[in-house]
């Protein structure tokens, strides 16, 4: 999920308005909250600290997605499959699952039986 997707979805849980979280963090009118919850814009270190505790969780939790895309390791496959994954249901991405651990599972087997 993206940040902006995130904010969103922790402002209305929480019951709180752009005004209200523009209040609640530095530097940040209510416009800039709101680009940030449409996604034109991404809150600075501060501002994420300021969010976190208005949301009452750790700050991480607002940049899971967004740090994901920066991590070196994964290909764009990783990242396409993931977001694949993810627009599942539940039942859906225990299918999937199946399906790649079996594959897994068949292409260590010919490993081994190569060696």
């Amino acid at each position: 999920m993206s940040i902006d997707q995130t904010l969103r979805l922790l402002a209305k849980a929480r019951g709180l308005s752009v005004a209200d979280l523009a209040t609640a963090i530095p530097r940040a009118g209510a416009a800039t909250v709101s680009a940030w919850m449409r996604g034109e814009k991404l809150p600075g270190k501060d501002q994420l600290d300021a969010l976190a505790k208005a949301f009452g969780v750790p700050a991480g939790a607002l940049l899971a997605e967004l740090a994901s895309t920066f991590d070196p390791a994964r290909t764009k496959g990783e990242h396409d499959l993931l977001a694949a994954y993810r627009a599942l249901n539940t039942r859906q991405q225990g299918a999937l699952l199946e399906v790649a651990r079996s594959m897994a599972g068949m292409k260590a087997a010919k490993v081994t039986k190569a060696k």
